[in-house]
């Protein structure tokens, strides 16, 4: 009896499960009332069809913006722009001002789930958009939200998707909370790993893939317009480096923190939005030196070598930090292109401009391989680790927390260098199997859509790739064409 009352006092004064089980009680609110309800609120044809986009915008984040943008393209080309009237979740207005054109964005407070209780019933489903969708690794809050959203569209018998989520490391709280408020939604999900954690849990899915392969950017001749500001002779290869911090997650809310700042100033360092503190030690310090000084070793020892334009890429506004703290160990000036200062658009665009990405960050990999740019996986957890194995190039693929990281990376650049031609030639490949799979993942949502609401105008159109992707680039379409 002691050890049970210890740990149901430990889960009561835990932040993170006060707000799961918050959520779980606004769900399960919701199911009582639908149950109850003689007329729930449906879809009913000749109206749009209402959908919210559950997610991270709003911090600048590059990946996650551009992965949204896909989807509400696609979307809107599969059901018709009078046939859906799209909302999206922000967490700051002004960072997502000027995207999702056409969207309504609803800004989102950090303590959520009586604003989803209230804002889910208003739209005829949901979709959870953000990648790491069932994971602990970064922060329980976010992963709760955008599963709660699903949960409240579940139990009330509407569309519950999560497009294009990845599944990886859940602690117990998360993993029982998707098990008992997500056995109504439909995944699709971005590798085969994600699959079978899901269906472990008794969470029905679906295979896709990203959603950022067509994503149209600014032009080359803007990308080099940019890069020419900050330096570039125009002949150079250019060779980014996209550092982030690895070892200060999870994030997760504390209230003793916050008191302590906001009286004292400490913990300022630590402080990630709201009440919310990155996780951080003296051991997360010394493996966070050690990741930095291994890149700056690098690089340093790469350009004695190779006469090339290196920059640092924050496809985050979290990652200046990481950029300006590798900048600082380096003997040399480097140029930063982080995403505070350059949209979606510009910073992509220089990504693909680039000869080499050598990145921790998964969507500055994948943005950059429409363009068949070589790159490094840096990895900290399950992504960039399964976009490698899924495209064989598992000995380019390192961990953020090798003891040798530094040699391994310059041994990994130099031979990215040498073997250029092959490794572009086998990422452009790669490409359309991942437009096929996006394709058919949109084919899934309009079946699950017609599943939920067989009233809803089905396009009748035939099931081919192009008929369920969004308008491509020329050179995305030409290799769709060849691929066939």
């Amino acid at each position: 009896m002691p050890s049970l009352i210890s740990r149901w006092a430990k889960r009561v004064t835990n932040p993170d499960a006060l707000l799961i089980y918050g959520m779980g009680a606004m769900i399960d609110a919701a199911s009582v009332r639908y149950a109850l309800t003689n007329k729930p609120s449906r879809y009913t044809p000749g109206e749009p069809l209402k959908l919210l986009l559950a997610g991270y915008a709003g911090t600048r984040n590059t990946g996650g913006d551009v992965r949204v943008e896909e989807m509400i393209r696609q979307f809107r080309h599969i059901l018709g722009d009078r046939n859906v009237e799209l909302s999206i979740f922000t967490i700051n207005p002004e960072l997502t001002a000027g995207y999702f054109r056409t969207v309504r964005q609803i800004p989102i407070p950090t303590i959520f789930p009586k604003f989803l209780a209230d804002e889910c019933p208003k739209h005829h489903g949901v979709v959870a958009c953000e990648g790491s969708m069932f994971k602990s690794k970064f922060s329980n809050a976010l992963a709760t939200m955008m599963t709660g959203a699903l949960g409240l569209a579940g139990a009330e018998g509407k569309l519950s998707i999560g497009y294009g989520g990845e599944a990886g490391q859940m602690d117990d709280l998360l993993e029982d909370f998707v098990r008992s408020h997500c056995r109504h939604s439909l995944i699709i999900c971005r590798n085969e790993n994600s699959r079978s954690i899901l269906d472990g849990l008794g969470v029905r899915t679906e295979p896709g893939t990203d959603t950022a392969w067509t994503f149209r950017c600014a032009s080359k001749d803007r990308a080099e317009q940019l890069l020419t500001r900050a330096g570039w002779d125009g002949k150079k290869p250019v060779v980014a480096i996209a550092p982030i911090n690895p070892f200060w997650w999870p994030a997760k809310p504390d209230l003793v923190k916050t008191a302590a700042m906001r009286l004292t100033g400490q913990y300022r360092e630590d402080h990630y939005k709201s009440v919310v503190f990155h996780s951080w030690s003296e051991e997360s310090a010394r493996s966070y030196d050690a990741y930095i000084s291994a890149l700056a070793e690098a690089l340093t020892a790469y350009l004695s070598h190779h006469d090339t334009f290196p920059i640092l890429v924050g496809s985050e506004q979290l990652d200046r930090g990481a950029c300006e703290d590798l900048a600082a160990r380096l003997s040399f000036d480097v140029p930063l292109f982080v995403s505070d200062d350059h949209d979606m658009y510009d910073l992509v665009a220089v990504l693909r401009r680039c000869s080499m990405v050598a990145s921790s960050r998964y969507h500055a990999i994948v943005n950059s391989m429409p363009a068949g740019v070589p790159s490094i996986g840096i990895t900290m957890d399950e992504r960039i680790h399964n976009l490698f194995h899924d495209r064989s190039h598992q000995d380019f693929l390192l961990r953020v927390d090798d003891e040798d990281l530094g040699p391994r990376l310059l041994t990994a650049m130099n031979r990215a260098t040498q073997e250029a031609e092959r490794l572009q030639r086998e990422i452009i490949t790669y490409l359309p199997s991942q437009l096929e799979a996006m394709a058919k993942m949109g084919m899934a949502f309009e079946d699950e859509l017609l599943r939920v609401y067989p009233e809803f105008p089905a396009s009748h159109r035939p099931r081919t790739v192009e008929n369920f992707l969004p308008s491509l680039s020329p050179e995305l379409s030409s290799l769709l064409e060849a691929s066939t």
